[in-house]
C-alpha cells in the first residue's frame, strides 16, 4: 500500500490509459502494448497526431517560460502524464531557479515515475489525485508543502479536461481550482477538439480506454477561462500560440486548441 492509499496491483494494465497513450505518440518507453495498439489506431484514424501532441508539448514549453517570466514561482500541474524531459520543473527552472511544483495525475503509474524522478527534489512534489475531486488536490499535504495558496499559482489542465465527460462537470472542478487561486494567477489550459476535422474515428480509439475521448468546441473551450483574462493571442490552435519555431508541417489540421490566462478577481 502507497500513502496514497493505491496498491502496486490495483494498476490497471489491461486497458489503454490515456497517458500511456500519450507517452507513446511521444515517442517514450513508458507504455503498454495495449498502449501502443491504440496509440497506432489513432495515428491511423487522425494521421496529424504525432505532430499534434509534439505541438501541443512544446505549447506548454512556451506557457510555462511565460508564466514564470511574468513573476509567477509556483505550478499546480495537474494532469501531468508520464514524465517527459524537459518536465515542467525543468522548464520552469532554467527561467528562475526557485520556482517550485506540485504535479498531479490519477494514474498510480505515473505517481511511481514521477517518485523516482522527483525524489532528490524539494522543490518538487507529485501526488495521486483526480481533477474531479479538487478538493482533495487543494487540500493535499503534498500540494500545501510546494504551493503558497497565498501567492500567485499557475494552473497547468494541459490536454486533461477532453478526458472529462460534460456529466462529470468540468466546469466545476475548473472553477473550484480558480477559486483557489489568488489574483494574479494563470490558467494554463489545452484541449482537442474536432473544429478542424471529423474525428469521430479517432474519438472511438477511447472508447475501451480507462477515459472517454470529449472533443469540444473553440466556444466550448474558451468558457474554461471564465474568471481570466486570455492573454494574447487569446486560444488558438497551439502551433500558433506565440510561436518560437516555423510552426510544423499539417499545423492547420491540429485537433489541439491552447491558451493561457491570467485570474483578474
Amino acid at each position: 500500500m502507497s500513502q496514497d492509499g493505491f496498491r502496486t496491483e490495483e494498476i490497471d494494465t489491461s486497458r489503454p490509459h490515456p497517458a500511456r497513450i500519450y507517452n507513446y505518440l511521444l515517442g517514450g518507453t513508458a507504455n503498454y502494448e495495449v498502449d501502443q495498439q491504440a496509440g497506432d489506431r489513432l495515428a491511423s484514424a487522425a494521421p496529424e497526431v504525432r505532430i499534434g501532441v509534439r505541438a501541443n508539448r512544446a505549447f506548454l514549453q512556451r506557457a510555462v517560460r511565460y508564466v514564470v517570466s511574468s513573476g509567477v514561482r509556483q505550478i499546480l500541474d495537474v494532469g501531468t502524464g508520464l514524465p517527459t524531459a524537459p518536465n515542467v520543473h525543468e522548464t520552469a527552472q532554467e527561467v528562475a531557479p526557485d520556482v517550485r511544483v506540485a504535479y498531479v495525475d490519477n494514474d498510480p503509474i505515473v505517481k511511481a515515475h514521477g517518485d523516482a524522478l522527483l525524489s532528490r527534489s524539494g522543490a518538487t512534489s507529485i501526488v495521486l489525485a483526480d481533477l474531479r475531486d479538487p478538493g482533495a488536490i487543494i487540500d493535499h499535504p503534498d500540494v500545501r508543502r510546494v504551493i503558497d495558496f497565498d501567492e500567485p499559482v499557475a494552473l497547468l489542465l494541459v490536454a486533461i479536461l477532453h478526458f472529462i465527460t460534460e456529466a462529470e462537470k468540468p466546469d466545476q472542478a475548473v472553477a473550484a481550482l480558480r477559486d483557489a487561486l489568488p489574483v494574479g494567477s494563470f490558467l494554463v489550459l489545452s484541449h482537442a477538439t474536432g473544429d478542424f476535422a471529423d474525428r469521430s474515428e479517432a474519438q472511438a480509439v477511447y472508447n475501451n480506454a480507462t477515459a472517454t475521448m470529449n472533443l469540444r468546441t473553440h466556444a466550448e473551450v474558451e468558457r474554461f477561462f471564465d474568471g481570466f483574462e486570455l492573454v494574447e493571442p487569446g486560444l488558438a490552435q497551439v502551433p500558433f500560440w506565440r510561436p518560437d519555431t516555423p510552426p510544423p508541417a499539417r499545423s492547420g489540421e491540429i485537433g489541439f486548441y491552447g491558451g493561457v490566462a491570467r485570474k483578474i478577481g
